[in-house]
């Protein structure tokens, strides 16, 4: 190894190790002030668009933490946008799957992706009601709680399954498309509120394929590493724009990610 790829892991493992910490931390405050079952507790942004106070207060403690300890750094988070630049960049959602958590329920966790330049280099998914933790370190593999995962070997879509976001910003007419073009596949469409946990599924095997029309980075920046690490087939997001804007995903198993690409109309990168 070269003295310069040795300082980059070094550097990066630092980072991610810190970061996996703090997230943790971070997950102890979210389930604290998680409410309890019944109708949502939260703003609305716009329509089914929630934000908690759990939302901001995560995302201040870990701006805070990491600032202090990465002052170089750049970083940007769903509530507070783009802080500030630098070399390497932290990328939050403070809570991926708001609704879920605005209502009391367990799918919901906290993406934080860190990327040199523009290349995702390390992961952390922490769904704290699940008591699951998604990580990776670019060319380290991919984990679930410390276990290495994997995308599925699934060959046949008649046995596939498929998870398709929705939000605000997709059209009807896209929606309904899409999700006829999974059952004409003979594969089975899902919807369960949290695309971070979703991409997540798709590197552990859970799911074959997970396609939303608009995300934005802070949803995906972890999960992208962890995708590439577990073998998994992903659309090309970055050179799509989608550090810039809301960008479509697809995520799929190795082995139908033709069909599913196809299907779709998507390409995979």
């Amino acid at each position: 190894m070269k003295k310069t790829e040795f300082f980059e892991k070094n550097e990066i493992s630092l980072r991610f190790y810190a970061a996996k910490a703090i997230i943790e931390e971070a997950a102890s405050l979210a389930l604290s002030m998680r409410p309890s079952p019944g109708g949502p507790s939260a703003t609305l942004k716009g329509r089914q668009d929630y934000v908690t106070e759990a939302d901001r207060a995560v995302e201040l403690m870990v701006y805070n933490r990491l600032s202090t300890l990465f002052p170089d750094d750049g970083f940007i988070g769903e509530e507070r946008g783009e802080q500030a630049q630098g070399t390497y960049r932290w990328v939050l959602d403070p809570i991926d799957g708001t609704s879920n958590y605005a209502r009391g329920r367990n799918r919901w966790c906290i993406s934080l992706g860190l990327m040199k330049n523009d290349l995702p280099v390390a992961g952390i998914i922490n769904a704290p009601a699940l008591k699951e933790i998604f990580t990776a370190i670019r060319g380290e593999g991919a984990f679930l709680n410390g276990k290495p995962i994997y995308a599925a070997k699934t060959k046949n879509l008649d046995e596939s399954m498929v998870e398709i976001g929705w939000s605000p910003f997709v059209p009807l007419e896209w929606w309904q498309e899409k999700t006829t073009a999974i059952l004409n596949l003979g594969s089975m469409p899902r919807s369960l509120g949290s695309g971070a946990l979703a991409l997540a599924d798709v590197a552990c095997g859970r799911s074959d394929g997970y396609l939303e029309k608009v995300i934005y980075i802070w949803d995906v920046a972890a999960a992208l590493v962890i995708l590439e690490e577990a073998d998994a087939r992903i659309s090309p997001f970055i050179k799509m724009g989608g550090i810039e804007k809301r960008t479509t995903i697809l995520a799929t198993a190795p082995n139908i990610a033709s069909q599913l690409s196809k299907a779709l109309g998507v390409e995979l990168g």
